[in-house]
């Protein structure tokens, strides 16, 4: 027996249980598996749902070209992927190359490529009609990371290696504004914030330079209260739910999603040991702000 894995809420299209028997060749035990995945994936969605309700009242009623600027359309097998920098959004971006037939091999794609190679169109670039068309009838999914270890993840890879964008668009005026006593070099270059210091910058309501999306919050960027998504998945375990989803599209069995750390490759991946580490530095109550 195949389970009804119906990814999609009201207003998409459902997934027939064939898609799903024909390419889940599965024994019990995985078979139990994709039921407990598909059980914690509508229990998100629901969790959602009641959040969404508390806050109606602040929601926007109307989906305009700046709410979806974030979703990346694949036309050939119907998906909106919503990225959330920080959250696995690199890996994506090549399968999406590979399933729309840019790519064939999703491990060859370099960095550079997937995020400044203009492969894969956003959903802003199309008219009113055709954004809505696809929210309508397009498989729609995102993926989120516990906030804490987001934020160190974006500080440790904008701030703690060379990178002279952020260091002077950012790094500059926090340092600026936040530190006591700075030095004319650090001024000059913007290098060397420390982690208090871009908490310190979080927290402000007038901080110096505006977010930015590697680490503004994910509602922010994907707005799940205005955009219904299918899948709600979780960093934390974005191997098996990414396959999980390509698996029920009728993906090509063999298409996976990489598993590789594609930037600054020797740092350890923020884990919650060098997340716990980090906001060691912070004060507690910095810290319940954050979250």
């Amino acid at each position: 027996k195949t389970s009804h894995l119906n990814l999609h809420p009201k207003g998409g299209v459902p997934l027939p249980s064939s898609a799903v028997s024909s390419s889940i060749k599965s024994s019990s035990t995985q078979q139990e598996n994709l039921e407990k995945l598909q059980s914690v994936i509508e229990t998100r969605k629901h969790l959602m749902k009641e959040m969404c309700a508390k806050y109606k009242g602040s929601i926007s009623k109307t989906i305009t070209p700046d709410h979806v600027k974030q979703i990346f359309v694949e036309d050939r097998n119907k998906l909106l992927y919503c990225s959330v920098p920080k959250s696995g959004c690199s890996n994506w971006k090549r399968t999406l190359m590979v399933l729309s037939g840019q790519a064939s091999n999703a491990e060859n794609i370099q960095h550079d490529m997937v995020h400044y190679g203009g492969h894969i169109k956003t959903l802003n670039m199309f008219n009113q009609k055709e954004i809505m068309h696809r929210l309508e009838t397009y498989t729609k999914f995102m993926f989120i990371r516990e906030p804490l270890e987001r934020i160190v993840s974006a500080y440790r890879d904008k701030f703690e290696n060379p990178n002279e964008y952020y260091h002077n668009l950012f790094g500059k005026p926090i340092i600026s504004k936040y530190r006591v006593m700075p030095s004319e070099e650090a001024l000059k270059t913007g290098n060397g914030v420390t982690f208090e210091e871009f908490i310190r910058y979080l927290l402000d309501v007038h901080r110096p330079v505006g977010m930015d999306i590697h680490w503004e919050q994910a509602n922010q960027l994907c707005h799940p209260c205005l955009i219904h998504y299918n899948l709600i998945g979780k960093f934390e375990n974005m191997e098996e739910e990414s396959n999980f989803l390509l698996r029920t599209i009728g993906a090509p069995p063999s298409l996976m999603l990489p598993s590789f750390k594609d930037r600054n490759p020797k740092d350890a991946r923020t884990s919650k040991q060098i997340t716990e580490k980090y906001f060691s530095q912070v004060t507690m109550m910095e810290r319940q702000r954050v979250y």
